[in-house]
């Protein structure tokens, strides 16, 4: 059996592509997910300006959660460190120095903010100066060697103040660093500091003969427990913020991604082997009548497909290690992981990679095979030239369990989280594709002859060949529903995100910076012009109550930080009199769950660790969704990353702003535009999955056409011997073509109404949300998808004339 299996190979080798392209493409995103798996487990980050320093002290990473302690929750801010450790890091035996590093946002040119460092961080690099000294005075920077010479007087906007300086050296870096830096005196990097009595990290610079190992061991020990000490390569996460927060969605992606594409190769596998299975249906009876037993008969179908499959698997993994590269840097290039994390592609990833996919095509062949051996020889004989269009029993069992499925999950999402509903609503789209590729013949027999479709000779033959054109539609349906339900969520999630983040806040002029951050002194400026009625400053950022807990866990709520007067949202209790301070109002049902009143303590954590006690002032009857808590500017703009409020917003008509350098002035619909480009970087993921699936079901659905067509060059021949033309019978083709991809464009919609319509429910718009283009651009490529390949398959099986194709079969 096994030397017939590989001879029959020679002559399938539509078929045997077809298994091979699922199987390649299958691997090779397993791979890239399991890439994207074993980075979120390192989170190698490559230390560059921090590069010299053996070990490096950061702020805490993450805190445990109160209710789950085995679970470690990354901060979404740069958490700092106490600027009075120094003393302690350096007091240690084996450090030679430690250094504080303190990074803030400093603007040459407005849009291209750069970092700006105290000089005596340079020697973590190090950097060197070549011309000129180093700054010792306020007022004094030292750049680095290209554009500028010394002597030179420039503004430099720090934190969206301009301020004057003299260059007074040029530097020039040992190591490679990606991003310029800018150094000032020891004086200026504390005025600057974005958080007083803080520092970014501590670099330290061992003694001669100590060992990095030793030494980091001893400062922890020196240290409270909550801080990181970094060693090799994983100091980039004490340089460079957002490491730390990358883990969990990496997991997402990959944890998802990967179910996905397991169970999209599982399906386009199963349905390639199910078609070229009963396509030979008359030559597997043949076996049987010549004394076959069925077990001989499913083993050679089974060490054929694997015989393909292993080949596809070998490729595949090397294909995927070009692939997962391109993605991850597409992925840097959106900012969904920060630009400094290193992508890791260990052995493990190909490993698990080749043993998830031969072991999905292994089973999938076994499944595949069964009818074919369980068969009588003349049952199969007769099956050959009609194929049924019923399914077994069992499969219509399964089909309702995995109808059950969506269904079930479909109500579940309802009631759930907009961000928990966008996560879990994704497998409704999977439960239902599995359902359809079940029960495909069936759906299409039946469709095809209750819808009011053309009537012709091509919606017959879709009724009487309804068990080979399911392997057609099975990939069709997968991208279709993928597609449409990844995006269309995703727009519903944002649009709904965006109109509750705008219906709070009040901005008849917005001022956005574009240089590190709104200026205290534009502040005032712009409060002081005639015809404003008011102007606050706006700082984002996300947090958690954590006395009393409020349960978010590893979904923080968003914190808003901005004064009443922009604030849009009615108060049901308390004041926002005279808001400022450790206060903050709080939404109604939040607090009402948390049994917390207006005029109690809480303590919240921001989003760089800190915990502050603050006062309930007010309550809010914010959206249901996307309540978030409101503390004033000034109490949240220390405790982010870039230390200054964002954007300023202005109530009133004034005839005309202030100039400020490095901002721009637009209407209140900016809120949603800055907004909207953040919630663009978490859709980057769903559209390349929804791209991703096209793609597959397109390699998928070519080939399947392919077999399916030059299978069946006998009956094309018979109708051309009966009086068809060759036109005719490949508009006969081209029309079965269309109508299963109108097919797959109804089920593909209907299952992903599943996964849209809840989400809308559960975001409170009840309707979805999103541009028709993508829906009539997944339709188009459905149709562009089968009509080309049909059309050339077509002509490639009417080639011949039809008295040898029938003589051929008859021999």
């Amino acid at each position: 059996m096994n030397r017939l299996a590989l001879a029959s190979l020679r002559h399938r080798a539509a078929a045997s592509l077809a298994t091979f392209a699922a199987v390649l493409l299958g691997t090779a995103l397993l791979v890239t997910c399991g890439g994207l798996f074993e980075t979120a487990i390192r989170l190698d980050a490559t230390a560059q300006r921090l590069a010299g320093a053996p070990v490096i002290v950061a702020g805490e990473s993450g805190f445990k959660l109160p209710d789950q302690e085995h679970e470690r929750v990354a901060y979404p801010e740069r958490s700092r460190v106490d600027a009075t450790l120094v003393s302690a890091v350096a007091a240690v035996p084996g450090v030679a120095r430690a250094i504080p590093d303190v990074s803030f946002p400093a603007a040459l040119t407005p849009g291209e903010v750069l970092a700006g460092h105290d000089w005596a961080s340079a020697a973590l690099t190090p950097y060197t100066i070549v011309d000129g000294r180093a700054p010792s005075a306020t007022g004094e920077v030292v750049l680095e060697t290209g554009g500028a010479v010394v002597g030179q007087r420039m503004k430099i906007t720090i934190a969206g103040t301009p301020h004057d300086f003299a260059v007074v050296g040029l530097a020039r870096s040992e190591r490679a660093v990606d991003a310029p830096a800018l150094f000032f005196s020891t004086v200026d990097a504390a005025r600057f500091a974005p958080r007083p009595g803080t520092v970014d990290a501590i670099g330290v610079l061992l003694a001669p003969g100590a060992e990095a190992g030793d030494v980091a061991k001893r400062v922890d020990a020196a240290l409270p427990p909550e801080l990181t000490v970094l060693t090799g390569a994983d100091r980039g996460a004490g340089e460079f913020a957002g490491i730390g927060a990358s883990r969990l969605p990496l997991i997402l992606v990959a944890a998802i991604f990967g179910g996905m594409v397991v169970v999209v190769m599982a399906l386009v596998v199963s349905a390639t082997i199910s078609l070229t299975v009963r396509q030979r249906r008359r030559e597997l009876a043949l076996l049987r009548a010549g004394g076959a037993t069925p077990r001989q008969v499913h083993r050679m179908v089974v060490r054929e497909t694997m015989a393909v499959a292993v080949l596809g698997i070998a490729c595949g993994a090397g294909l995927g290690a070009l692939l997962a590269g391109r993605i991850f840097a597409a992925s840097e290039a959106r900012g969904v992981v920060p630009e400094a994390l290193v992508f890791s592609l260990g052995p493990i990833p190909f490993a698990g990679a080749v043993v998830v996919a031969f072991v999905m095509a292994r089973v999938t062949a076994h499944l595949a095979a069964l009818p074919a051996a369980r068969t009588r020889p003349i049952q199969a004989l007769a099956e050959a030239a009609i194929p049924a269009a019923t399914v077994a029993p069992i499969r219509r069992v399964l089909a309702l369990v995995f109808a059950g499925g969506t269904v079930a999950l479909a109500a579940t999402t309802m009631f759930l989280g907009p961000e928990i509903a966008l996560a879990i609503g994704g497998p409704a789209v999977l439960t239902g594709s599995i359902a359809v590729a079940l029960l495909g013949p069936e759906l299409i027999d039946r469709l095809v002859a209750r819808l009011p479709l053309p009537r012709g000779l091509a919606a017959i033959n879709l009724r009487a060949r309804a068990a080979q054109f399911t392997a057609v539609l099975t990939p069709l349906v997968v991208g279709v529903s993928i597609a449409l339900g990844n995006v269309y969520a995703q727009t519903t999630y944002e649009a709904a995100a965006t109109a509750a983040y705008t219906d709070q806040l009040r901005a008849d002029t917005v001022l956005t910076s574009t240089s590190g951050g709104i200026a205290p002194g534009l502040v005032d400026k712009v409060r002081g012009t005639p015809g404003v009625e008011a102007a606050t400053p706006l700082v984002t950022s996300r947090g958690w109550l954590d006395a009393p807990y409020d349960g978010k866990g590893s979904d923080p709520s968003t914190i808003l930080g901005v004064g009443p007067s922009a604030l849009d949202v009615p108060v049901v209790a308390g004041s926002l009199d005279g808001f400022g301070g450790d206060v903050v109002a709080l939404p109604q049902k939040r607090a009402e769950d948390l049994g917390v009143a207006v005029g109690e303590r809480v303590t919240m954590r921001f989003g760089d660790g800190a915990l502050v006690p603050v006062t309930v002032v007010a309550l809010l009857d914010s959206p249901s969704h996307y309540a978030g808590m409101v503390v004033p500017p000034e109490l949240l703009a220390p405790h982010t990353t870039a230390g200054a409020p964002s954007q300023l917003l202005v109530q009133g008509d004034p005839g005309s702003l202030p100039d400020w350098p490095g901002t721009t002035v637009d209407d209140g619909g900016a809120l949603g535009t800055s907004f909207e480009a953040g919630l663009d970087v978490q859709g980057w993921i769903s559209y390349l999955v929804a791209l991703l699936a096209i793609a597959y079901a397109a390699i998928a659905a070519v080939n399947t056409i392919a077999v399916a067509v030059l299978s069946r060059r006998g009956e094309l021949a018979v109708q051309r011997l009966a009086g068809a033309t060759h036109r005719q019978v490949r508009r006969m083709l081209l029309a079965e073509a269309a109508l299963l991809a109108a097919l797959a464009v109804g089920l593909g919609t209907v299952i992903s109404a599943f996964t849209v319509l809840p989400m809308a429910v559960a975001l409170g718009t009840w309707v979805p949300r999103g541009p028709i283009w993508v829906y009539l651009a997944v339709a188009a490529a459905t149709f562009l998808i089968v009509g080309p390949v049909t059309a050339v398959t077509a002509r490639a099986a009417t080639r011949r004339r039809a008295i040898e194709v029938i003589g051929t079969a008859a021999a």
